[in-house]
This record gives structure tokens, C-alpha cells and sequence, in this order.
């Protein structure tokens, strides 16, 4: 019960100083505008033009794979560190885990998604 209530205290003071944060911007933050400020801006050059084209989905596709694989290795690390401790089934569980995402691997390379044309 202690870590509930401190965990609800943590969410409260985080969420107190976000609120207070977006206050103090909207109060003390400056307020002009001009339309070099509306410009967009690239690396600090001015851009050649204003593209309006869309981005091809393989783009998506391939940030959600990173993504996907990223969070794979959220699980992993604290898993190799207590693996001992957590015994064998454990041990299977990650093995289906890591099973699943080498089948997304294999999938996304059958489909043509790890191909950069």
C-alpha cells in the first residue's frame, strides 16, 4: 500500500509541475510572431520549396519494425540480468517472446520490407 501512495504522490507532483510549466510559458513565453518565425525551418538553411508530396509508407513501415525491435530489447535486458533467479519458465516464456519476433523478421524480409529501393 506505501507504493501505491507513493506512486500516486510521484504522478501528482509530475503532474502539478507540467500544468505549472505550461502556465508559466503561456504567461512569461513571447507572444510575437513574424513571418520568418512562420518559415519552416531545415538544419538552418532556408528550404528550396515547400514539399507537398507524400511520404512513401515504406518510410512508416520500416520506423515501426525499429520501433517493435526497440521494445524487444526493453524486455530483454532486464530478463538476461534475473534469469537465473526466475528459473526455467521464464526461460520458456522469453523463448516464445523472441520466437514471435524472429517470425516478424522473417515476415517483413518475405515481404520486402528490409529491401530499400
Amino acid at each position: 500500500m506505501d507504493n501505491l501512495v507513493a506512486v500516486s504522490l510521484m504522478a501528482l507532483v509530475v503532474g502539478a509541475l507540467a500544468v505549472l510549466i505550461i502556465v508559466l510559458k503561456s504567461i512569461l513565453g513571447p507572444k510575437s510572431t513574424s513571418p520568418l518565425k512562420e518559415e519552416p525551418f531545415e538544419t538552418g538553411e532556408k528550404p528550396f520549396r515547400i514539399v507537398h508530396s507524400r511520404i512513401p509508407i515504406h518510410f512508416y513501415l520500416v520506423a515501426l519494425l525499429f520501433v517493435l525491435f526497440d521494445v524487444e530489447l526493453v524486455f530483454l535486458f532486464p530478463w538476461a540480468i534475473v534469469l537465473r533467479e526466475i528459473g526455467w519458465n521464464a526461460f520458456i516464456a522469453m523463448a516464445l517472446f523472441m520466437g514471435l519476433l524472429f517470425e516478424t523478421l522473417v515476415y517483413a524480409w518475405k515481404k520486402g520490407v528490409l529491401s530499400w529501393k
